[in-house]
């Protein structure tokens, strides 16, 4: 895919939500596209829409109108089945809460989507192991999370996120929980991801985070306030 061509393209996308008599327009007529090794942030106070945004962009909810284009198909022509094969194989999520199973070590924890993603065992560990590796944790494969610092637990959500080999990961906080140290590593670590081929997408309310990020988006009040795109 040239990295001209558009990954994400939203065209007149509406979100509304019904409460009692009032209708809230999470979204308000948002055009927006990312290409591929896009590094963006989106930005805004609470109620601005990021969540609801990220929730749409992760095919997690569905937009009142308008159009989102992802990967040149339309969503809203998606099945039940393609959406979840969707939001498996092209999408990578990585939360503020981490997410993983304190009971599983971080290759099992890695494993996971394999699993749903029907990958044979051998594979499934391999494919996991180079994930771990990928972000600096060949050496801590057999450890819970119990056992890691709160950066080296981010690190193995993100390694979970990469290992289904998705064109995108969606990031919300990602660096919420983590001491200012810790979140500028991570946010190198995206930025070098991107450099790779991924899009990177992250939701975040610290100016320092986003400004590790080659695009701003800022919302307010469902629209688009401001976009620093190149």
């Amino acid at each position: 895919m040239s990295a001209l061509q558009e990954i994400i393209k939203i065209s007149s996308l509406c979100r509304y939500y019904t409460m009692g008599d009032q209708t809230v327009k999470a979204l308000d007529n948002i055009d927006l596209c990312f290409r591929k090794n896009d590094y963006a942030a989106i930005m805004g106070p609470s109620g601005s829409g990021k969540s609801t945004l990220m929730n749409i962009l992760g095919c997690l909810d569905t937009p009142t109108s308008g159009r989102y284009e992802l990967n040149g198909q339309n969503v809203a022509e998606m099945d039940d089945d393609e959406l979840a094969r969707v939001r498996n194989r092209e999408i990578g999520f990585v939360f503020q809460t981490f997410n993983l199973l304190p009971r599983l070590n971080c290759l099992k924890n890695v494993e996971l989507p394999l699993i749903y993603a029907g990958i044979d065992p051998e594979e499934r560990m391999e494919r996991s192991r180079l994930a771990l590796e990928q972000v600096g944790l060949a050496d801590r494969v057999k450890h819970k999370p119990a056992e890691l610092s709160g950066g080296q637990i981010q690190r193995v959500a993100i390694a979970r996120a990469l290992v289904n080999r998705p064109s995108i990961i969606l990031a919300d906080e990602p660096t919420g929980n983590l001491d200012t140290i810790t979140s500028h590593d991570i946010m190198d670590m995206f930025g070098k991801l991107s450099e790779a081929g991924n899009t990177i997408i992250l939701i975040t309310h610290e100016e320092d985070i986003a400004r590790f990020t080659r695009r701003i988006i800022r919302l307010r009040d469902g629209r688009i306030e401001s976009d620093s795109a190149p």
